[in-house]
Formats: C-alpha cells, structure tokens, sequence
C-alpha cells in the first residue's frame, strides 16, 4: 500500500542531523515508553540508513499518468483473470470476510493486485531501514516515526522481524501494510493463532478488510458506478468534494450506463477523472474510505473501477478527453495557480485535489465548463 494510510500522526524526536543521533534519540523515546535494553539495543541497534529508499520516495512519477493511461497499464486481461480465479480459489475466505466485516471480494481482489500482484512480488526493502530512513528523513516524519514504534511494539511481542522486508515506504505483506495498521487491525484470519501478512493469504485480506473497516466502509453499500452524463451539467459541482442525493443528480439528466442505481437512497459524486468528455462514475461514501488507503487521486480511481471489474462491470466509456498537459505544462499551470493564491501544494506535476480544486475555480471565473480537467486553454488564459 502506498503510504497514507492512518494519516499523519506524532512527531517523536526532531528530524535531521546525523543518522546515529538520530537513532539515539529515538532508542531514548523508547526507553521512556517502558522498553527493556535488550530489546532497545536489539531493535535500533539493526536499523541502517537506505538511500535507496529516498530515491523511491523521491520517485513518483507514475502518478502523473492520467486515468486512462493508468488504469490501462495497471489492469491487463491476466490480472482479470488471475482475480477471478483467486475469487474461486479463495471463495471461503472472501465470504466470511463479506460475512463478518462487509467488505467485497472485488475491492479487496484489486488491491490485492495492485500492491504485490496477488502476493507474488512483496518488495524488498529492509522494513526497519525503510520506517528509520523515512522518520529521519524531514518530508513526512510525522507520518513514518510512529510506525517505528508500532513497529517496537511488535517486535516485543515477538511480530515483527529486523530482517523483515516490504514496500519501500515500510509497508509489509501481501496487501501491504504499515505496522500501526497490522497492529491495531491485523487479524489471524487463518485461526493459527498468528497474523503473518507475508505467506498467509487468510490473514492478509481478513486484515485489509478489517482496516477497510476501521477507515469508515460501510457493509452492503456500492463504492463506485459508471454513469451517462447529460451535455449540459453543473460542472462546477462535480467532482468527490461535492456531494448530491442520488435523486439529484438523476433529476440533472445523470444515469447509471448499465442497470440501475445501485445507491438509490444514498448520496454520492461524480467522479470524472479526465474531464466532462472522459469516463464518467458515481462516487457513492464507500469511495471516499478508499483514500485512507492510498492517497493518490489517479490511484484510488482505479482501484476503485478495476473492483467493479472484479464484480462484473464492463469496461468504461473512455469517451474522447482532451489531451493532458505535459508535464512542463501541468508544472507552468501549478505556478500560474499559485500566484493566483490557490493551494495547489507542492510543484510537481501531479494532478492531485489541491490543483484540481484551483482548476476548478479558475474555470468557473473564466467562464469556461468547471469540470476540474486541465486544458491548454486554460493554461494560455491563465
């Protein structure tokens, strides 16, 4: 799982300066916490520095790719197939888990394949390295400093494992998560009194769909729909920050493209990634939980539509968008909308919430359709 999940948390000890003060200091809060010297000495004692965990972190450009191109590279036929045959493989497991916690097989089927491809490529970075390098690191040390200690306390108790590898932002196991997570949602879904996210399938999505849980998923509801949209629209009100009735939006021309609504009652947004003439979805409450998952706006998205591939969906309209900005362009954009006081974060390429929020607005003040989808003639009114 990319990092974001639980948010940030608590700054332990200051960022920076040489890596063994570093450690020092953090081995203090430890001990202050109750910790035995062995098992300080032991713990900090194995952790090292890893450059090459902050040149992965520095290193994300995938997520300047667009919905389309994203969704297309991450969700071949093969992955189809292996989920479905996973969903049969492990048909028990899934429902129990949709038994006892609510969560679908699909939504736990796609994030099993995008973060470790169904458990067969798990990462290999040093966990410990990873969680210590990061926490030093000044970028998001309030994220990463308390998944140390989650990490302590598992290894007190005999979880957690200094040798132990994973994803290079310290996430472990097949459905990738972070100690803080494994130890307040981790579940022994296999009954071998155990949680071993690594070689334990059983464990690994019975503790996806219990974090899933944890972050607000509501048992028996729809995450994310296909819809037509009308040509004229309040374009200004799309997008997952605004919200309507279900009822609303139909009475707005807005329909399901296959069936019927599968929130009626409910309230829900529209979702469209690339612009008015692009894919188009209903975003139902479930979607939003997602986000506590992975923070990536382009992520989430098809996470969420390749769980409704799982579940039988056909595959979207792509329609016909207009073409995405460069990545030059998209930075030229970035500033223009900072000068204009919009809080669009840092410069860096990425189309996340903050520069679609100031696309958004500036659209509306220019006159042009709202739809939050950057366009050269934007660029150039700007």
């Amino acid at each position: 799982m990319a990092f974001g999940a639980g948010g940030e948390g608590k700054l332990y000890v200051e960022c920076g300066g040489s890596f063994s003060g570093f450690v020092g200091k953090m081995k203090a809060v430890g001990k202050a916490q109750g910790y035995s010297d062995s098992v300080l000495n032991k713990f900090f004692g194995a952790a090292g520095y890893s450059d090459r965990v902050i040149k992965a972190d520095r290193r994300q450009g995938i997520f300047k790719t667009n919905f389309i191109d994203f969704s297309r590279k991450l969700i071949s036929q093969n992955r189809i197939d292996r989920g479905r045959s996973n969903s049969q493989k492990y048909d028990r497991i899934f429902t129990a888990i949709e038994r006892d916690l609510g969560v679908p097989r699909g939504i736990l089927l796609s994030f099993w394949a995008f973060e470790t491809d169904y458990g067969s490529f798990q990462g290999d970075f040093n966990t410990l390295d990873a969680l210590m390098t990061l926490s030093h690191d000044c970028r998001r040390p309030a994220l990463f400093q308390p998944q140390v200690f989650a990490a302590l306390e598992l290894y007190s108790k005999g979880d957690f494992s200094t040798g132990v590898t994973g994803a290079w932002a310290g996430e472990i196991g097949m459905v990738q998560m972070l100690p803080k997570d494994i130890l307040e949602r981790g579940l022994d879904g296999d009954g071998d009194g155990e949680v071993n996210l690594k070689e334990s399938p059983a464990d690994a999505l019975f503790s996806g769909a219990n974090m899933l849980r944890g972050f607000g998923w509501q048992p028996g509801q729809p995450w994310l729909q296909e819809v037509v949209l009308p040509r004229e629209l309040p374009w200004e009100d799309t997008g997952i920050a605004s919200t309507k009735a279900i009822s609303e939006w139909a009475n707005l021309g807005v329909k399901p493209r296959a069936g019927s609504w599968e929130g009626a009652n409910l309230t829900g947004s529209i979702l469209i990634p690339m612009g008015r003439k692009g894919p188009a979805f209903m975003a139902y409450p479930n979607y939003q939980t997602l986000f506590e998952w992975n923070q990536s706006f382009v992520y989430v998205a098809t996470a969420g539509y390749f769980a409704t591939r799982l579940s039988g969906a056909q595959v979207y309209d792509a329609g016909s968008p207009d073409k995405s900005l460069s990545d030059g362009e998209m930075k030229a954009l970035q500033k223009k909308l900072a000068a204009r006081g919009h809080d669009v974060g840092k410069i860096d390429g990425i189309l996340g919430a903050g520069t679609r929020g100031a696309v958004q607005k500036e659209q509306k003040r220019l006159g042009l359709p709202a739809d939050a989808w950057p366009t050269r003639e934007l660029l150039n009114r700007l």
